[in-house]
């Protein structure tokens, strides 16, 4: 069964494997020890220390391992933010931060600590000068992701270390989802990154600080990891991450020259063959194994049930297959249709066949979702106002839309169609289905119960 879900979790590297088998036998001790046994696990945990130092550009006496990549980001954030409590108490993340990010953020806001967010383009980058307008004198961190773990758009982390540098702020980097393709350029200050995102075992994250960035590790005092991650560490796992990270990047650029070729023939191809898709995320500035697109008048979570009885395992940010109902705050932040929306992330080693498999298929698994839903070409009808409010109230995406496409024809060019509608999804899928049928979004107005959303119609 293909997987294309290598963005939540790769399958486990070939070498990692051997490299926790062996591990097994040889670094069971307490690498603290100076018997025997203990000077072989230390030797093994100097030596993935070493290897991971490497990959990720640093010197081995900054990096530690923590037990998760989301342990990594909670104890860097933490850390320097206690560090730097002199400084002031303010925090600077991006729009799109994967949510280990924004939880330490409202953490700290639930704290008393303040928490500037800066806002994304439609394809869901930053900018310097966003960061630079963020930044104040109290501001103790900045956190960037070095691409987006949604829909894979690559961020300019040079130029905002840049930026963050010039005014003596640190950067925190969450290279979770690009470690495995290359080191994060730029003077970035503390990096965090998770070992099951590029073919490790779960349960190993990577923390690394540079010298001269005020640190306070949170906590009891623990002598291990330089205090900043407490506990007995899980060498064997530790060791397979390390030797699978080496050999990953031994494997990388080779890798992403094929993958991108694969990911642009689902890019190129998608439009054509199922009607009302949106590609998001940047075209050209991305992940080399990563594509999102959304699709109008469709149910992500029917979407995604009907890929899997297909065989192929696939995600989305879509807000309908969240039990929360509302979508996913990066496609909120960029400003896309967010129903339908899927999630392909191929692992390393995809053969083109599965893509292929996948493109012919796609287009039967979206059609047949639209039927059950109801979704049909409205006939062209003879106007019967110039206005037609809808009451929505109660249905859930893509409802709401589908009733809004079957009643824009029931007005003039120029009229309009309001829609009363109590789902979040509507905020972020109306105007982005203004967008792609060209028509004209001119608002909202709260209403006592919902919010009511007005339409007018285009040529």
């Amino acid at each position: 069964m293909p997987y294309f879900d290598s963005a939540s979790a790769a399958p486990l590297h070939p070498v990692a494997r051997q490299a926790l088998q062996a591990s097994l036998d040889e670094g069971w001790a307490d690498p603290a020890r100076l018997y025997r046994e203990g000077r072989r696990a230390r030797l093994l945990l100097d030596a993935a220390r070493e290897a991971a130092a490497e990959a990720v550009g640093c010197r081995a006496d900054e990096l530690v391992f923590t037990p998760s990549g989301t342990h990594a980001v909670h104890t860097g954030i933490a850390g320097v933010l206690a560090g730097r409590r002199r400084v002031g108490d303010h925090l600077v993340v991006s729009a799109v931060e994967h949510s280990s990010v924004l939880h330490s953020a409202a953490a700290h806001e639930a704290r008393g600590g303040s928490v500037g967010e800066v806002p994304v383009d439609r394809w869901g980058a930053v900018s310097a000068s966003g960061y630079a307008d963020a930044l104040v004198p109290a501001t103790a961190l900045a956190c960037l992701q070095s691409a987006n773990h949604e829909v894979g758009t690559v961020q300019p982390v040079a130029e905002v270390a840049e930026v963050c540098g010039a005014a003596g702020v640190p950067l925190l980097v969450d290279a979770a989802q690009s470690l495995a393709w290359g080191p994060v350029e730029g003077a970035w200050s503390v990096l965090a990154a998770s070992a099951h995102k590029w073919g490790g075992p779960p349960g190993v994250g990577l923390l690394a600080v540079r010298k001269g960035v005020r640190f306070s590790p949170q906590g009891p005092a623990d002598e291990r990891e330089s205090g900043r991650s407490p506990g007995f560490v899980n060498l064997p796992a530790i060791v397979a991450a390390a030797a699978s990270l080496r050999a990953v990047r031994a494997e990388a650029d080779a890798e992403a020259a094929r993958l991108r070729v694969l990911v642009d023939r689902i890019r190129r191809r998608v439009v054509r063959l199922v009607p009302d898709v949106e590609v998001v995320g940047h075209a050209d500035r991305r992940l080399p194994h990563l594509v999102t697109f959304s699709c109008l008048y469709v149910d992500g979570e029917a979407l995604l049930h009907e890929l899997d009885r297909a065989g192929f395992s696939v995600s989305s940010g879509s807000s309908c297959t969240s039990s929360t109902l509302t979508p996913s705050h990066v496609l909120r932040a960029m400003g896309v249709l967010s129903e339908g929306n899927v999630r392909v992330s191929l692992p390393p080693g995809t053969p083109a066949a599965e893509v292929n498999a996948f493109l012919e298929v796609l287009p039967a698994a979206v059609a047949g979702v639209r039927e059950r839903l109801g979704v049909s070409e409205p006939a062209a009808v003879a106007p019967e106002a110039d206005s037609l409010e809808l009451d929505a109230l109660g249905l859930r995406c893509p409802q709401p839309v589908i009733e809004l496409a079957r009643a824009i024809v029931r007005v003039p060019v120029g009229g309009t169609v309001t829609v009363l509608s109590d789902d979040e999804v509507a905020r972020l899928d109306i105007p982005a289905w203004c967008a792609m049928r060209g028509h004209e979004y001119l608002g909202e107005t709260p209403r006592p119960t919902g919010t009511a959303y007005t339409v007018r119609r285009g040529a």
